[in-house]
């Protein structure tokens, strides 16, 4: 094949929902399409696509998955727009994110269109791999190659699913957070962004503001199935409740926080927001679970806490919050492990990927 590949990148979960799977795909596919490569995302979507490249399968149902709601189309009816999308696009190869969830990656694994690339991100115990049984795991084996966004999401997969899988690291957009305008504050400012449900940590950083100057401003942004119990037993007027942003607001408020706030409890596979965070030039705090550990270089990049500790996030906090040659040694390491995360060299990753398969070749693993 001479010309570059026709690619379709398929994932499980809505796009009219923020996620983590979805920002990745979202921000992989506008990289590749930078490069020249013709890329179709094809995804349930809630409302209006993001992007005029997204093709819509439908609508989602929430489902409970490792502490989060996954929203996803298992439904006939997206299974038909799917296949009716392949079969007018004719990809030469199908990246799929997520390839066992049920829905749009599942479905194309039992009719196989074209070579099909698997990338894994979970980590933990989710709903699909309890699910696994002979027929998923023999439909898993349709897979031509197999990567994984971490360790943790690698040895997730191999133990329900078997198989060698290539590390590729979730990546970000570096430009869209280094060059944003920052966000005017109002005095010292702590941010926080992810779906408000246990895993995410929310209700330990709002504890953590008891501890806290009474000048300090938290910009709580996202929403989620606690939002409403959490908002009724933090009535501060310190916390700022901003519910779901634009992806322009997400970026413009991280260059201008203080404090870049992660305090998640456990079930991430990698933690690109840290990412997001240190492009953005801000000081990060985040829990010491073992895939922030990863990111932050074991606190070289970002200021760790001892997980699920209030007390301990709270000193985390005045200690960026104080700044001081530690944190700006922490913020250039963070600049730079940003940079080393770029999605423009994740997509040249991929680019080689795709080739090969589309050419008939075997990638290195």
């Amino acid at each position: 094949m001479s010309s570059l590949p026709r690619i379709g990148i398929v994932c499980p979960y809505s796009m009219g929902v923020w996620g983590g799977v979805q920002m990745q795909v979202l921000g992989l596919a506008r990289a590749l399409r930078r490069q020249g490569m013709s890329v179709q995302v094809l995804a349930p979507c809630d409302g209006l696509p993001p992007e005029p490249w997204v093709t819509p399968l439908g609508n989602s149902i929430p489902y409970a998955e490792n502490g989060s709601i996954a929203p996803l189309a298992p439904d006939p009816a997206a299974q038909l727009r799917l296949l009716g999308a392949v079969w007018d696009e004719r990809f030469d190869v199908l990246h799929l994110h997520e390839p066992i969830a049920p829905g749009p990656t599942l479905t194309s694994l039992v009719v196989k269109p074209t070579p099909l690339l698997g990338t894994f991100h979970a980590s933990g115990t989710i709903m699909p791999y309890r699910w696994i049984n002979g027929v998923v795991r023999r439909l898993s084996n349709r897979l031509d190659y197999r990567v994984a966004v971490s360790d943790e999401a690698a040895h997730t997969a191999t133990e329900s699913l078997g198989g060698e899988y290539r590390i590729i690291p979730n990546g970000i957009e570096v430009g869209r957070f280094a060059n944003a305008d920052p966000f005017p504050a109002e005095g010292p400012t702590v941010m926080f962004l992810a779906r408000h449900e246990e895993r995410k940590g929310l209700r330990v950083l709002l504890e953590a503001t008891r501890f806290l100057p009474s000048d300090t401003v938290f910009w709580v942004a996202g929403h989620g199935p606690d939002t409403s119990e959490l908002q009724g037993e933090y009535p501060d007027r310190r916390i700022q409740w901003l519910g779901a942003i634009s992806d322009d607001e997400k970026e413009r408020r991280l260059a201008g926080a203080d404090v870049f706030c992660v305090p998640a409890v456990g079930g991430e596979s990698f933690g690109v927001v840290l990412l997001e965070g240190m492009a953005a030039r801000t000081p990060v705090v985040a829990s010491d679970i073992p895939a922030f550990q990863f990111v932050a270089q074991d606190g070289a990049c970002a200021t760790l806490f001892e997980n699920r500790n209030p007390r301990a996030l709270a000193a985390a906090i005045e200690t960026a919050l104080a700044g001081g040659e530690l944190i700006e040694r922490r913020i250039h390491a963070g600049i730079a492990r940003a940079q080393t995360y770029s999605m423009r060299a994740q997509a040249e990753v991929y680019t080689g990927i795709y080739e090969a398969l589309a050419n008939g070749r075997v990638p290195p693993r």
